[in-house]
C-alpha cells in the first residue's frame, strides 16, 4: 500500500499532462494557414473571390451555354431592352449584348492577368537587384524607376499604341498583335510601384539574423536572394498583383473606350461601353451592363486585395 501511495501523482500534474499532450497533438501552424484563416474572416474578401470565380467561370463557360451568335445583325432588333430572348437587350445593330459581353470579358480578364504578370515580373526582379546588391545598382536602377513615374502613362499609351497599332496588326493578326501591345504597354507603364514595394522589403529582410546565418554557412547570393529573402517578400507582391490586376482592366477599358484599344469587331468591355456611348439616351442599358462589369471585376479585385493585405500582415496572423 505505501509503494502505490508513492507512485501517486501530484495535485495538477495530470492536467498539466493533458496539456502538454494536446500540445503535441496540434498540427504546426504555418504563415499560410495563419493567412487563410484570417482572410476567411474578411467577409467582403470572400465575397469578392465568388465574384470573380462566377465572372471568370461565366465567361470561359458562358458562350458555350448562351450560344447567339455574337456578331448576327438583326436591325428589327435594334437597341431593345432586356427580355427573355436577349437578357441584356440589343445593340443598334441587334446583336446580342449578352453574348457579346461573355465573350469581350475573356479579352478583358485577360489583358488585366497577363499585364499584371509582365508588371509584377519587371517590378520584383528590379526592386530585388536593387535591394540586394544596393550601391550603384540601387541608385542607377531607382533613378530608372523614378524616370518612369514622371512620364505621363496615358499620354505614353495613346501615342504608341497609335504608331505601332497597325504595323502589329499587319505582321502579328489582328486579334494578337493588339493584344500583345496592349498588356506590354500596360505592363511596362505599372512596374514602378511593385519595385519600390519589393526594394524597401529586400532592403529590411536582407539584415535580418537568418540571413547572416545563410552567410556564415556559405550559401550563394542567388540561393540568398531567391531561398530565403524572396518568399519572405511574397506576402506585399501578392497584395500589389491583385490590385494591378483591376487597374490594367481600366486601363484597358479607357483605352477602348477611346478607340485605341482592340478593334471594333472585338468586343472587350471597354470597346462596348465605346460603342454604346452615342446611344446612352434612347437604350441606356447598352452602356449600363458593359460598365457593371466592369465595376463589379474592379471591386471585387480590390476587396480580394484589401483581404490579402490583412491577412498576410504578420500582426493580424498571429492568435
Amino acid at each position: 500500500m505505501a509503494e502505490a501511495s508513492e507512485v501517486r501523482t501530484q495535485p495538477g500534474q495530470g492536467a498539466a499532462a493533458l496539456e502538454l499532450g494536446n500540445l503535441r497533438a496540434k498540427k504546426p501552424r504555418s504563415l499560410w494557414s495563419d493567412a487563410w484563416r484570417q482572410f476567411r474572416k474578411h467577409k467582403l474578401a470572400v465575397a469578392g473571390v465568388f465574384v470573380l470565380v462566377f465572372l471568370t467561370i461565366a465567361t470561359l463557360v458562358g458562350p458555350l451555354v448562351w450560344t447567339k451568335d455574337m456578331s448576327l445583325i438583326d436591325f428589327s432588333a435594334s437597341t431593345q431592352g432586356p427580355s427573355l430572348e436577349h437578357p441584356m437587350g440589343t445593340d443598334d445593330l441587334g446583336r446580342d449584348i449578352f453574348a457579346r459581353i461573355l465573350w469581350g470579358g475573356r479579352i478583358s480578364l485577360a489583358v488585366g492577368v497577363a499585364a499584371m504578370a509582365v508588371a509584377i515580373l519587371l517590378g520584383t526582379m528590379i526592386g530585388a537587384i536593387a535591394g540586394f546588391f544596393g550601391g550603384f545598382s540601387d541608385s542607377l536602377l531607382m533613378r530608372l524607376t523614378d524616370m518612369f513615374i514622371s512620364l505621363p502613362s496615358l499620354p505614353l499609351l495613346l501615342l504608341t499604341i497609335y504608331l505601332f497599332r497597325d504595323t502589329l496588326r499587319d505582321k502579328i493578326g489582328p486579334n494578337l498583335g493588339p493584344f500583345l501591345l496592349i498588356v506590354g504597354l500596360i505592363g511596362v507603364t505599372n512596374w514602378m510601384p511593385v519595385a519600390r514595394l519589393v526594394r524597401a522589403s529586400f532592403l529590411s529582410v536582407k539584415e535580418k539574423e537568418f540571413i547572416e546565418a545563410a552567410n556564415c554557412i556559405g550559401a550563394t547570393r542567388s540561393a540568398i536572394m531567391f531561398k530565403h529573402i524572396l518568399p519572405n517578400v511574397l506576402g506585399p507582391v501578392i497584395v500589389a498583383a491583385t490590385l494591378a490586376v483591376g487597374a490594367a482592366i481600366i486601363t484597358e477599358s479607357t483605352l477602348s473606350f477611346l478607340g485605341l484599344g482592340f478593334p471594333p469587331d472585338v468586343p472587350t468591355w471597354g470597346q462596348l461601353l465605346n460603342t454604346s456611348v452615342n446611344f446612352m439616351e434612347i437604350a441606356p442599358h447598352m452602356v449600363i451592363f458593359p460598365a457593371l462589369m466592369i465595376f463589379l471585376a474592379v471591386l471585387a479585385i480590390n476587396y480580394v486585395g484589401d483581404g490579402l493585405r490583412d491577412a498576410l500582415d504578420p500582426r493580424k496572423t498571429t492568435g
